[in-house]
């Protein structure tokens, strides 16, 4: 596990007030630079146990290794 997911792995969490907007739908969160996904996977993550039938991402841009 690289420093960025360990950073990351318990950083989100969905307010309680939001937690009935979210549960059961369909989620799409939008990053604009994708790089190692640690973000989009750690509020994937609390989406998912706070309820989100399913989550889904787009991205912008992507780092790519040269």
């Amino acid at each position: 596990m690289t420093g960025r997911w360990r950073n990351v792995r318990n950083a989100f969490v969905l307010n309680n007030k939001y937690k009935t907007a979210v549960e059961g739908k369909h989620v799409v969160l939008i990053d604009d630079v994708y790089t190692t996904g640690a973000t989009l996977d750690a509020c994937a993550r609390t989406l998912k146990k706070s309820g989100a039938a399913s989550v889904s991402g787009i991205v912008l841009a992507r780092v790519t290794k040269e």
